[in-house]
């Protein structure tokens, strides 16, 4: 009889549990974390939470809330940040109570805080293992404030740069576990926050992200660029200091002068991530560059391509002979981590961040962020030592895909969500209290 019911309790299939993802711009950095958990039918049911219209994912219910817009400001400024976080998480807490009223009861939330959308998880769902995503933490020090003279410190500057991180903060305390992609990330976070966080990179698809000998990238004017050509690249999501845009700008009349045969292919839109915009009138950094810097006759080889599909970026990496990231100390971009997979001759920044991935002179080649000439010398020293840059090209796929390769980085992800979904140990049974006689 008791084989019996041990035979019976051994194939009731396995509850499955709720898990809900939220990021205003879906996926972010969930994409693949989220798939991976989608796929398994058996044992998950995924939500996503999102204020971002027109993207859906297989396998994954997507509830939407109204993008907030404060009717009007704060008088007072410093509050200004928290009252746009705290409409955000009213309006992702709308949707949180709807799916908790139709009794979905999550193992786990995942979310990002930086607009403000994990604030009151916490009171929706109290029984609920919370992750919450550790981007970056303002300091005064040692970050991208006070980093660049372009933007002076000042007292309200960084004041208010504290009163953003009360979100951050808020945020992060609820949760059970914090995820930070970098160790650099990571340490820019309090003490109290760095115990109860894993460092695990979102991950890269080395298999797309690869080198190719034969690609070609197709110019607005119909010219096809090939490896044959000497092309020096950069790309950022936004054209913008936080990314060194003005410091590559301010070097290329010499590069162009001393490389009278290149091309320079620069990538990113006029809009704005991290940096305030120009404050002289001008609309936008590229706008600001183009009225100062003159290229005169040279400037016919340098091409402003805007933002590109994914394929055309990948295929500019690959016909790439070298490759210009710079940053400030802040978010390392993905863009830094697939030129390296694509196997590009990366000149970079002399920064933190970058210093994690890269090592001068082993994967790549750093110069000083600011340094105009070192970095036109490091171009020319990339496009004429052959074998240096062979060298470097292999190293930087190499340490992508030992380190930030995505199944291995997806791999680790998962590990740590059973880690969160586990059961808690027993509790040892408590001593007998001892006989008063």
């Amino acid at each position: 009889m008791t084989g019996r019911i041990d035979s019976e309790r051994a194939v009731q299939p396995m509850a499955v549990q709720d898990i809900v993802f939220i990021h205003q711009n879906m996926p972010g950095q969930f994409r693949h974390l989220a798939m991976a958990l989608a796929k398994q039918k058996d044992r998950f049911r995924v939500f996503f939470i999102t204020c971002r219209k027109g993207v859906d994912m297989a396998g994954i219910e997507t509830l939407r809330y109204e993008r907030p817009q404060p009717k009007e400001r704060s008088s007072e400024p410093f509050a200004r940040s928290f009252e746009a976080a705290a409409g955000f998480g009213r309006a992702v807490a709308g949707v949180a109570l709807d799916l908790a009223r139709k009794g979905v009861r999550p193992a786990l939330v995942l979310y990002h805080p930086g607009w403000g959308e994990g604030l009151f998880l916490r009171d929706i769902w109290p029984g609920a293992r919370l992750l919450s995503y550790a981007e970056y933490y303002y300091q005064p020090r040692g970050g991208d404030i006070g980093f660049d003279p372009i933007f002076p410190v000042t007292p309200a500057g960084l004041f208010n740069s504290r009163a953003m991180n009360a979100n951050l903060l808020l945020a992060h305390e609820q949760a059970d576990v914090l995820l930070s992609p970098t160790h650099w990330q990571k340490s820019r976070h309090p003490a109290i926050l760095r115990g109860k966080t894993a460092v695990i990179f979102d991950g890269i698809d080395t298999n797309r992200a690869k080198p190719d000998p034969k690609a070609g990238f197709k110019l607005p004017d119909g010219r096809v660029l090939t490896r044959k050509f000497e092309v020096i690249t950069y790309v950022a999501r936004n054209l913008e200091p936080h990314r060194g845009y003005h410091v590559f700008m301010q070097a290329l009349p010499k590069l162009l002068a001393v490389r009278p045969h290149a091309t320079v292919l620069i990538v990113g839109g006029s809009d704005v991530s991290y940096s305030p915009r120009p404050r002289d009138g001008h609309a936008d950094w590229r706008a600001k560059f183009a009225a100062e810097i003159d290229l005169g006759a040279d400037g016919a080889r340098v091409h402003h391509l805007g933002k590109l599909p994914y394929s055309d970026y990948m295929a500019l990496l690959q016909i790439s002979s070298a490759h210009v990231y710079l940053t400030y100390p802040f978010v390392l971009s993905w863009s830094c981590l697939e030129a390296m997979a694509a196997g590009c001759m990366l000149v970079a920044s002399d920064t933190a961040p970058v210093r994690e991935v890269i090592r001068h002179e082993e994967n790549g080649l750093l110069v000083p962020f600011f340094d105009g000439d070192q970095l036109v010398a490091a171009v020319c020293r990339a496009l004429d030592d052959k074998a240096l840059a062979q060298r470097l090209r292999k190293a930087a796929r190499e340490t992508v895909v030992a380190r930030y390769e995505l199944q291995n980085c997806v791999k680790q992800q998962l590990a740590l969500v059973e880690q969160l979904l586990a059961p808690p140990p027993p509790r040892p049974a408590p001593a007998p209290a001892p006989v008063v006689a």
